[in-house]
């Protein structure tokens, strides 16, 4: 089995900066896309931001381009959210996902999805 936790949701005032941070734990041979979705009070889940397992390929929600940026450090199985200029239509819980996780070479891939995170923005 796969966990997946998050860290470094919290308060911050618009125009603030604030890193979340979503550890993969388990027994895991490979993870391909990993990414940051959010969910709002009264609206759907929606992704903000993934990357591949390379790192190369990066995808960005219009609504965060130029503002959040996306990493991940594979030897750690972790996966970054730095995200700046906060705004307060950011004000979300923050879920990260990890897709076609293996846990032996030639395994099934599975998805997970972490407890989530609250980022609250103040105006």
């Amino acid at each position: 089995q796969v966990q997946l936790v998050e860290s470094g949701g919290g308060l911050v005032q618009a125009g603030g900066s604030l890193r979340l941070s979503c550890a993969a734990s388990g027994t895991i041979f490979s993870i391909n896309t990993m990414g940051w979705y959010r969910q709002a009070p009264g609206n759907q889940r929606e992704l903000v931001a993934a990357v591949t397992t390379s790192g190369g390929g990066t995808y960005y929600a219009d609504s965060v381009k130029g503002r959040f940026t996306i990493s991940r450090d594979n030897a750690k199985d972790t996966v970054y959210l730095q995200m700046n200029s906060l705004k307060p239509e950011d004000t979300a819980v923050y879920y990260c996902n990890a897709d076609g996780v293996r846990s032996q070479r030639w395994g099934v891939r599975n998805n997970y999805w972490g407890q989530g995170t609250q980022v609250t923005v103040s105006s």
